[in-house]
Parts: structure tokens; C-alpha cells; sequence
């Protein structure tokens, strides 16, 4: 049995409330790359992921994704649509095998009277925004190698948990554009890449370097000549 009060939004309601708000949930089961709800659907529910974990994307005009974030249960998902009463504008699929608790909008407005609630709805829709905030900010301007280079600085481990495709996806790039990447940073020197797929960063600084330029400088000795203009010796 899930615990909705292990989610911030809900953290502050009574027990009470709580048992009212789970009498009422639907609980549904998804596949993996089952489909919670597709952008432009009307928003009737607020969702909670109590199992697995979901993405969230946008699709372009020529069907190309654009992900948002991936949450990993427990999470709450849906907040704006449900509150606004407006479509989705966003699609919500699972990318495990997992579960969801819809609960209708109406035994969520009846507690918005609740201080600590309302507050926490709040902290909520700001996390999202910071989130796209971000998203933005990577999108338009960042390059596809300081994407991965700031990836691989702040979490080298998800190359080694997901496949390239997953990653690529979570970066909006093409597997072909990751796989190009990745053989460039290797053959400069930056990462190392074992039979496992698991990667090293051998160069954090020279990687901090792309981010900073926006590419991958391309030489016979980048490392050497970073070392050098940055006074480090070896």
C-alpha cells in the first residue's frame, strides 16, 4: 500500500484527509512506454506515480521528442492541468513498468482552504518551473557536446544505469549525435569507455572547458594545451 504522505504535497494533511483523498484515487497499471496521458488532453485528475518512473515530453511539429524530466515514484505529476482546469501540455509516459493514482480534482480543491497545503502546492509548481527554467536555459544555449559534457560532470553514472538511447533522449539528442560525441571526447583525451559501457571522466577540468567554449576543441594535444594555459602542472 503506498504512502501519499511520503510526498512533500501532501506531507501536512491530516490522516484524515489523506484516507478521504486515497478512498477516492484510482489506481491504474502501466507497461513500460505506456501512455499516462497525451499533450492536449484534458486534465481531470492529478497524478501520482507510486511506482516506476515516467518521462515527460513535448513533441515538435516533425514528431521529434522533447523531454522535459523523468520522476521516479513517489512523484505527483499533472499539477498545473489539474488546477488550471486546461490541457495537458505536456505527454506522460512510463518508462517502466509501474503504477499511477489518479485522484479527481475535486477532492484536492476542497483542501485548498489548508494553509500548509496551498503552501505546498505552491513549492510544487515552483519546482516545476525551475525545472523548465532550466530546461530552457540547456536548450538554447548549451551545444549538443557541452549538453553531454555537463552531463558527464554532474552525473557520469546514468551512461552506465541507461542505454545511450535513453541518455540521448534525456539530453534531446540523437543516439547518432551521442555516439559522435562520445568518440570525439574519447579520442581527445576527456572520457574513457570500457566494454561495459561505464564511463570515466579522465579530464574534469578540460570538460568544464567545453562548457565554457561551447565544443570540444579539437587538437592533437587539447589536454597538454589546456594543462598549460591554465598554469597546472602535471
Amino acid at each position: 500500500m503506498y504512502d501519499l504522505r511520503e510526498i512533500q504535497l501532501f506531507s501536512k494533511l491530516s490522516e484524515r484527509h489523506v484516507s478521504e483523498i486515497k478512498e477516492h484515487a484510482v489506481i491504474r497499471h502501466f507497461g513500460k512506454e505506456g501512455i499516462v496521458f497525451y499533450e492536449g488532453d484534458r486534465g481531470e485528475y492529478l497524478y501520482v506515480v507510486i511506482e516506476g518512473t515516467v518521462k515527460l515530453y513535448k513533441t515538435s511539429p516533425k514528431g521529434t521528442q522533447i523531454q522535459i524530466n523523468r520522476f521516479d515514484a513517489p512523484a505527483v505529476v499533472g499539477e498545473y492541468a489539474c488546477f488550471e482546469r486546461m490541457p495537458f501540455p505536456a505527454t506522460c509516459e512510463f518508462v517502466t513498468d509501474g503504477k499511477m493514482a489518479l485522484i479527481p480534482y475535486e477532492y484536492i480543491y476542497k483542501h485548498l482552504s489548508d494553509s500548509d497545503f496551498s503552501l505546498e502546492i505552491i513549492k510544487s509548481l515552483t519546482s516545476k518551473i525551475m525545472v523548465l527554467s532550466a530546461l530552457i536555459h540547456k536548450e538554447t544555449i548549451f551545444s549538443s557536446e557541452a549538453k553531454v559534457a555537463k552531463m558527464l560532470l554532474e552525473n557520469s553514472e546514468i551512461f552506465s544505469k541507461l542505454k545511450y538511447n535513453e541518455v540521448a533522449s534525456i539530453l534531446n539528442l540523437t543516439p547518432e549525435t551521442l555516439s559522435r560525441i562520445f568518440n570525439k571526447m574519447k579520442k581527445e583525451g576527456l572520457i574513457e569507455v570500457n566494454k561495459s559501457h561505464e564511463v570515466t571522466v579522465l579530464d574534469p577540468l578540460a570538460l568544464e572547458q567545453v562548457i565554457e567554449n561551447n565544443k570540444i576543441k579539437t587538437c592533437s594535444n587539447c589536454i597538454a594545451d589546456f594543462k598549460k594555459e591554465m598554469g597546472i602542472d602535471d
